[in-house]
């Protein structure tokens, strides 16, 4: 398939909260996001406050509607914190909009551009599962620091936990669903299926789900469709479709090249993870073969390993980050693996449940 939708890369992921400076506070001493660059009152900017976050390649743009009939504090009364906006940079705004509505992509915001002493910004966005909104974002032309209206700082000054790069982002979506946001994709951006995941992979004695990895041609960008499967209690899937009202990206996975220092920065820094029972890592090194990471300090830390073909990746989930038990992190290493730790899937499965369990959601 002709490359109609060329992507560059994430751009940027924007959170829609209730309260965006006690959360740029809380991703800078939590996760090690720095502030950067910031819109709202004091720049004259009416409607809403957005505070942008960066640590190595990521982008976070965390914003608050100033009124309760903005938009973005509806979608917070509904969802919750959630990631409402998934940005990604294009060397062609006007054509990435034009090739993806006529491919069945549905508009959200026209071919639009901003413009300041820093040169112009282009942005168009489509409508993608849920109330999320696919972003096209090109930069060539613009050398602010992140938007027109924007003013740079360095405030909430995060010490960095070594996350490096958006590795993948996962949604969810309703039962029958699945099947129909990946041949979006597919359509409308030409992404291609990279591997589909059934509910007997994916499963434990109460509880499945079925998912498609779809990715663009760099193999840059991937993006995992959940649906939950018939099982004898809710699943996972369930839970976050009742508690999000509705589907969206159910979590997000960073980057690491040392996933030990890095989840130990975190753990330090009052993140919790999802507890993983001791039993997993005996007779690890039989399972996966030879790794570099000492396992008595990945059973430490409650840090995955799997193994394909090509290598191995370790591989860490955080608990939910709001008291809605929607939105996660993943913290990823990958060593030539450039799968989804699918021999992890079981072990992850149950410890979720457990968690539902402890809410009563099980």
């Amino acid at each position: 398939m002709d490359n109609f939708c060329p992507i560059k890369r994430f751009d940027h992921l924007e959170f829609y909260v209730g309260n965006a400076k006690q959360a740029a506070l809380f991703y800078s001493k939590g996760f090690g996001f720095t502030n950067t660059a910031y819109r709202g009152l004091e720049t004259g900017y009416r409607k809403a406050s957005s505070y942008v976050m960066e640590q190595g390649d990521i982008c976070l743009v965390l914003s608050t509607g100033l009124t309760p009939d903005h938009w973005m504090s509806q979608s917070v009364l509904k969802h919750g914190d959630a990631i409402a906006v998934m940005a990604l940079e294009v060397p062609d705004v006007a054509s990435a909009y034009r090739e993806s509505t006529a491919r069945g992509a549905v508009g959200a915001i026209p071919p639009t551009e901003e413009e300041d002493k820093y040169g112009v910004l282009r942005y168009c966005a489509i409508h993608a599962y849920g109330d999320t909104l696919i972003k096209f974002v090109e930069r060539s032309d613009y050398a602010g620091s992140f938007a027109p209206g924007f003013e740079p700082r360095e405030v909430c000054k995060g010490n960095g936990v070594g996350l490096q790069t958006i590795d993948h982002v996962v949604a969810n979506v309703e039962l029958g669903a699945m099947n129909r946001w990946a041949q979006f994709f597919s359509d409308t951006m030409g992404f291609d299926l990279l591997v589909h995941f059934d509910d007997q992979t994916i499963s434990t004695e109460y509880s499945a789900l079925m998912s498609k990895v779809m990715q663009d041609g760099t193999g840059k960008i991937k993006l995992p469709i959940n649906e939950p499967a018939q099982g004898k209690r809710q699943s996972q899937i369930e839970e976050y479709l009742e508690y999000n009202g509705g589907a969206g990206i159910q979590h997000v996975a960073y980057a690491t090249d040392n996933i030990i220092e890095t989840v130990s920065k975190l753990r330090a820094s009052g993140v919790k993870f999802l507890r993983i029972p001791e039993t997993y890592y005996q007779n690890l090194k039989e399972r996966v073969g030879k790794i570099d990471e000492p396992v008595e300090k990945l059973a430490e830390l409650g840090i995955l390993v799997d193994r394909d073909p090509d290598g191995y990746l370790l591989q860490i989930f955080t608990d939910p980050l709001e008291d809605r038990p929607t939105l996660f992190f993943e913290v990823i290493e990958r060593h030539g693996c450039q799968g989804f730790g699918e021999g992890n899937f079981k072990a992850l499965f149950e410890a979720i449940e457990r968690e539902q369990a402890r809410r009563g959601n099980l």
